[in-house]
């Protein structure tokens, strides 16, 4: 009877633990750093231009296709972790 009590408490923290990490990935989504992402050809070539418009253009694009494939792989990832959770219930 004992063990039963000590599931329970187990599972309440458990839940806990999963609504601290969501909140954290969460944070560290719509966290953001300023960051240069040019290969030194691209970075050669917009270095002469003046004003560094394209420059900025070219790194947000880079930036910005980038994040499609780490937002894909946490997306299957989860879909694949929910649907085991599912046949362990």
């Amino acid at each position: 009877m004992c063990e039963k009590k000590n599931i329970t408490k187990n599972k309440d923290y458990r839940k806990g633990n999963g609504t601290k990490l969501f909140l954290a990935f969460l944070f560290s989504i719509f966290y953001s750093l300023n960051s240069s992402a040019q290969c030194a050809m691209c970075r050669a070539v917009l270095e002469t231009e003046e004003g560094g418009v394209k420059a900025e253009a070219v790194n947000d694009g880079i930036v910005y296709l980038m994040a499609f494939p780490y937002i894909l792989v946490g997306v299957i990832g989860y879909i694949v972790y929910k649907s085991r959770q599912k046949v362990k219930v």
